[in-house]
């Protein structure tokens, strides 16, 4: 099988202030970096437009209103300090969600070994009825929803490796004790959430922080330690990655200094995981990663090694 690369015209549509770290030029440094001839192995399918019911698998229908109700007709609408939305920032986000339950279809029903989602805008930072940190919808938390809704499983993995810890996530499924979340991320940093003591309502979260200046040392080395045991012990039927490349040296919004070969790494080390109890079953979608540079090499490397363990 193929390593699926779901992405739309549309997620560049969602246009940010001057100046503002989420940019469309983030998804333009990554389809150059995959438009390489050594990804031309991979299957490219546009990411469908999601329904508002898909969106409610996770979040209040009064907060999916006020959000397409907030898009404006021209310039920008401000949610909070750090989120806006353009005109085309509606249907960016449905495209994100539809990329995510399509590569989820895709992946479950054999037609795919994995998955890439090169979407934006992100999702993690998105809370029950709050948009926060560039997030509108909790892409993967929706996707978990729908594996498990829809297609019946009963153990869905979500790891988060970006630098800001997750609170969007970890806020949907605290509930769900279907669900492991567990998140590597800089602490102190934005949004100040992610303590291993927010466990969830069912011990169904594990919260990883690592210190500002830590590096692929003992990044990998927590990792192995902590969140490795824990994904064996839990023995998922799906693995979902929200993959931010912002841990990155060179990224300006945070202080870890992993560099490309960490995330191929941690990328192999969840393989193995899905290979050992789902048939190598992943997806894996774009969070965050904001020097342009870096953001393309990671997610190159990223794609890369789903590539070489999907075939």
């Amino acid at each position: 099988m193929t390593t699926l690369l779901l992405s739309h015209s549309e997620c560049l549509a969602h246009v940010t202030p001057p100046g503002h770290p989420e940019q469309v030029a983030r998804l333009e440094a990554i389809n150059a970096a995959l438009a390489d001839p050594k990804f031309d192995a991979l299957k490219r399918e546009e990411a469908p437009l999601a329904e508002e019911a898909d969106i409610a698998l996770c979040h209040p229908r009064a907060y999916i209103e006020a959000v397409k109700a907030a898009t404006p007709e021209e310039g920008f609408a401000q949610l909070d300090p750090d989120t806006h939305m353009s005109p085309g920032s509606w249907r960016a986000a449905l495209r994100g969600v539809g990329a995510n339950l399509r590569a989820v279809d895709r992946v479950l029903g054999g037609e795919a070994a994995n998955a890439f989602c090169a979407i934006r805008p992100p999702g993690h930072h998105a809370e029950t009825a709050k948009p926060m940190g560039f997030c509108l919808f909790g892409n993967v938390a929706i996707a978990a929803r729908h594996a498990l809704e829809r297609h019946g499983l009963s153990r869905v993995a979500i790891v988060d490796f970006d630098v800001h810890h997750g609170n969007g996530t970890q806020d949907l499924i605290w509930d769900e004790e279907r669900v492991l979340f567990v998140s590597t991320h800089q602490s102190p940093l934005y949004p100040g959430t992610g303590a291993p003591d927010e466990r969830g309502a069912h011990d169904n979260i594990l919260n990883v922080p690592l210190p500002p200046g830590a590096d692929g040392g003992l990044f990998r080395a927590e990792v192995e330690t902590k969140i490795l045991p824990r994904l064996e012990a839990f023995a998922p039927e799906l693995v979902l990655i929200s993959a931010g490349f912002d841990a990155h040296a060179a990224d300006p919004l945070a202080q870890l200094m992993l560099v490309e070969e960490d995330f191929a790494w941690i990328t192999h080390r969840l393989c193995d995981i899905a290979d050992a109890h789902c048939e190598g079953r992943i997806v894996s979608t774009l969070e965050g990663g904001y020097d342009l540079k870096a953001l393309a090499a990671s997610v190159a490397a990223h794609v890369d090694v789903l590539m070489e363990r999907g075939a």
